[in-house]
């Protein structure tokens, strides 16, 4: 009765996740076609308005710490055009040109009063984004020399805040068509840059932006923002009332960079660190040593297995007493079922349902369906992947379970369903709630964690579930070992060297791996706490099989030497092994925090530590899982080929 019910209540959630299945397909089909028209592009005729979006303001070296625009006294509303009139006339030396590009096309302009919120996608609320509208007045193929956006007199507090920010390096984001412009609220002159500010320096900010806009038979293809530092405003005294004219130019000029190859000037872009000059070149002398290094562990490997099948296969039965020793003496003890047999088979579950999800992510951006080119795209694709993926993770995991003669499969499953979401969520509340205490941007929304709860509750979960009952009713759930487990437990050898420990096989086991990583592993650091935008996924696809054939390589090398010496408990160290990566990756981490990067403060510390920490932590379930499987399919083999009683 308990197990229909179980069912039953399967079945129900089941159905509530395909009614939310449709449901996400409609939103997606609609996002889709939205993404066919941003991909193609958009066609503008001339004197037609071009929105600039205002999106977040914080400290260059923490790009987690980010703030709302608004969040300092910018500008919301456009000055008048009685406003723009008085201030050319008081500008004795005004450009006459200016003035009447300011004008000529007036009639074309939108009166914006206040600031609006855009509507916003998934991945772009997970990254922070909190785009609203601005008071600029563009239109298409209408250059500016000058116009003024606003004039207003700043009191204490804004001056405050507006000084605050300088001197911690505060940046600006804004979009044209998706297209990112940076650039710097102010500057400080006179500044010693070790002791930092010092007394006699001056405090300046920036009134004027330029905005240069790249087009291509009607498309925008690119756009850049600058400051003018011959127009800047001293702020440092704050006491003192200061008034400020915030004013704005524009440039259209012709560009011949194709529509879909529009990102690929960030790569070179002054306000983003050039690091991608060696990237192939590291790239390639990465592969090259760890090709070498595995195929020195396969040839020895495949020699000295040789070696033992011809003495165990031409062995005498006389002398077998005698002479068996090493792997073959522990045939009847290596595939006794491991201890905590339920957390063993929801690891081993929950890391081919991550590989797998990340495979499909991959293929999926390397042949355009996934644009990594859309704001956030990546991380909702990512999230809805690993949603729809779920029942891998109940299938591998209760199948695996149920052929060690588990018995309550059902715990199992829930296990599986929780083992990864639930330290993401743990994580997730401490970070979100530094975030929230420091109404920093980088908090989601209500909107964003109920689409994420309906998303877990109404589809992961079920789908996990489903995947449980499926291997349940329909797997195998013989385990079929090529050899007979003995009843008394064979003793492991207790003196052994120390290089055949099971703390230095650890070590061992996650250099090798780590070591044909290290160098993308830079550049995806700095696209993932940087100002960085990743396109290479290609070589990520590369280097993310590399990887997996290296982990495995690894693995079994190292499970021959931990059977030659009798020790039959590899199920566990062999999971451990393969995950040792994902510690190495974390390891790693606090070198990039502390001597790579310019990073502070409990918020962006809270938020790359706690989120280094799930991503080390994935990595780890999804090698450990590789291992593992290479490793049962490798003591299947040498021990379906021996011959044993």
């Amino acid at each position: 009765m308990a197990l229909r019910r179980t069912m039953r209540h399967a079945l129900l959630s089941v159905a509530l996740s395909a009614t939310l299945l449709l449901s996400s397909s409609w939103i997606s089909v609609t996002e889709a076609k939205k993404h066919k028209r941003i991909k193609a592009g958009r066609i503008h005729e001339a004197h037609e308005p071009v929105h600039i979006v205002v999106n977040k303001v914080g400290p260059f070296n923490n790009p987690t710490e980010t703030y709302r625009y608004y969040s300092l006294p910018f500008c919301k509303s456009h000055a008048t055009e009685d406003e723009e009139l008085e201030h050319m006339v008081n500008e004795v030396d005004d450009d006459e040109a200016g003035g009447a590009s300011s004008i000529e096309h007036a009639d074309h302009r939108m009166r914006k009063e206040g600031a609006e919120r855009h509507h916003q996608r998934l991945g772009e609320s997970i990254m922070g984004d909190r785009r609203e509208t601005s008071p600029y007045e563009i239109t298409f193929g209408d250059a500016v020399d000058w116009r003024l956006l606003c004039s207003v007199t700043l009191g204490e507090e804004e001056l405050t805040s507006f000084k605050d920010a300088i001197h911690q390096s505060f940046f600006f984001e804004m979009f044209v068509e998706d297209l990112p412009m940076w650039g710097y609220i102010g500057d400080i002159a006179d500044e010693d840059y070790i002791i930092g500010e010092v007394e006699g320096s001056k405090t300046f900010l920036f009134s004027h932006l330029h905005f240069r806009i790249g087009i291509n038979d009607g498309k925008i293809v690119s756009a850049s923002v600058s400051t003018d530092s011959r127009r800047k405003v001293d702020i440092t005294d704050v006491t003192k009332p200061t008034s400020v004219k915030f004013s704005y130019s524009v440039e259209f000029e012709e560009d011949h960079l194709p529509w879909r190859k529009r990102f690929s000037r960030y790569t070179d872009s002054g306000f983003v660190p050039r690091v991608f000059e060696i990237h192939w070149l590291s790239i390639i002398n990465a592969f090259v040593l760890v090709l070498l290094l595995t195929a020195f562990l396969i040839v020895i490997l495949m020699r000295v297995l040789k070696n033992d099948f011809a003495r165990y296969m031409d062995i005498d039965e006389e002398t077998m007493e005698e002479e068996e020793s090493g792997w073959k003496l522990i045939h009847g003890d290596v595939f006794r079922f491991p201890v905590h047999n339920t957390l063993f088979a929801s690891a081993i579950g929950t890391g081919t349902h991550l590989i797998t999800a990340t495979m499909i992510i991959l293929i999926l951006a390397l042949t355009g369906f996934l644009s990594t080119t859309v704001r956030g795209s990546l991380l909702s694709g990512s999230v809805v992947t690993y949603c729809l993926t779920s029942c891998v993770s109940g299938y591998v995991s209760t199948r695996l379970y149920l052929q060690m003669n588990g018995k309550n499969w059902v715990r199992c499953a829930l296990l599986t369903a929780s083992l990864f979401p639930v330290p993401v969520a743990v994580v997730f509340m401490w970070v979100n709630s530094v975030a929230l205490a420091k109404r920093s941007t980088s908090a989601l929304p209500f909107g964003t964690l109920f689409t994420i709860s309906c998303l877990y509750c109404l589809l992961c979960f079920p789908l996990t579930v489903f995947g449980a009952i499926a291997a349940k009713n329909y797997a195998k759930k013989d385990f079929d070992a090529p050899t007979r487990t003995t009843k008394v437990q064979r003793e492991i050898p207790s003196e052994i060297p120390f290089y055949h420990s099971r703390f230095f096989q650890m070590c061992v086991a996650g250099f090798l791996p780590f070591s044909a990583i290290y160098i993308e592993l830079h550049y995806i650091f700095a696209s993932m706490w940087g100002h960085q935008i990743y396109t290479l996924f290609g070589i990520l696809f590369f280097a993310f099989i590399l990887i997996v054939i290296v982990t495995g390589f690894n693995t079994v090398a190292l499970l021959y030497f931990q059977l030659a010496r009798e020790d039959h408990r590899w199920w566990w160290p062999v999971f451990i092994n393969g995950g040792m990566t994902g510690i190495y990756i974390y390891a790693y981490s606090f070198y990039f925090y502390f001597h790579r990067t310019g990073m502070s403060g409990i918020l962006q510390g809270s938020f790359f530590f706690g989120y280094m920490a799930i991503v080390s932590f994935a990595i780890f379930l999804m090698l450990g899982s590789v291992a593992f499987h290479f490793s049962l399919a490798f003591v299947r083999y040498i021990y379906g080929r021996i011959k044993c009683d």
